[in-house]
């Protein structure tokens, strides 16, 4: 099992989870975290860490997110490892709880 950023991040982008990671599985593009299931080692240290409740357990991933699997292990092919924490874009807390965002992901 791989944990999965689902839609919550879109536009939030906060890199909390990324400091406890301890294999460096995440990836950031421009407004979106992924995790490259492949690196993934199932700790589970960076769920409790995301402020926006937006990392699942792959099979706890909501009906309406499922699709975010594939995406995370397709993205995470193209964009940078992100090792440290970086600042949350300034309206990411407006961002936060908005649903329904996945238009807005930028590529």
């Amino acid at each position: 099992m791989t944990y999965v950023v689902g839609e919550n991040c879109i536009k939030c982008k906060y890199t909390d989870c990324v400091e406890v990671c301890p294999v460096d599985c995440f990836h950031a593009g421009p407004n979106f975290l992924v995790i490259d299931p492949d690196e993934c080692i199932d700790c589970s240290l960076c769920v409790p860490e995301c402020p926006a409740n937006a990392i699942f357990a792959l099979d706890d991933l909501p009906e309406d997110q499922k699709l975010f699997a594939a995406l995370n292990a397709e993205l995470a092919k193209q964009w940078k490892t992100i090792t440290q924490k970086i600042d949350a874009p300034a309206d990411a807390d407006e961002w936060r709880d908005v649903k329904n965002k996945s238009h807005l992901l930028e590529r």
